[in-house]
Order: C-alpha cells, then structure tokens, then sequence
C-alpha cells in the first residue's frame, strides 16, 4: 500500500495531488448540498399534496 501511495506521490507530485484532493472535496461537498435540497424539495411538496388532499377528503 505504502509503495503505490509512494508511485502515486511521485508520478503526480504533491501539488497536484492537494489540488485534486480539494477539488474532490468540494465536488463531494456540492453533492452533498444538491442531494439535501432536493429531499428537503421533495418532502416540501409533499406536505403541500398532504395538506390538499386533507383538504379535498372533509366530509
């Protein structure tokens, strides 16, 4: 494991691999803020078809 960290170091050099390390983090973190809204966008509407269809069913 230590001598393919080791080939990798010293194929790419360390700038480019702290580059590529917070370019990946924040292509995670983007992600991540994307997934969230849209459950938060998906359970927003369907509290709005709840509250409809609670409205719709008054007998």
């Amino acid at each position: 494991m230590l001598v393919v960290a080791a080939l990798v170091v010293l194929l790419f050099g360390t700038k480019k691999l702290r580059t590529l390390g917070g370019d990946l983090g924040a292509a995670i973190k983007g992600f991540k803020k994307a997934m969230n809204d849209d459950d938060a966008a998906a359970k927003k509407g369907a509290d709005v078809d709840l509250q409809a269809e609670k409205l719709s069913h008054k007998e």
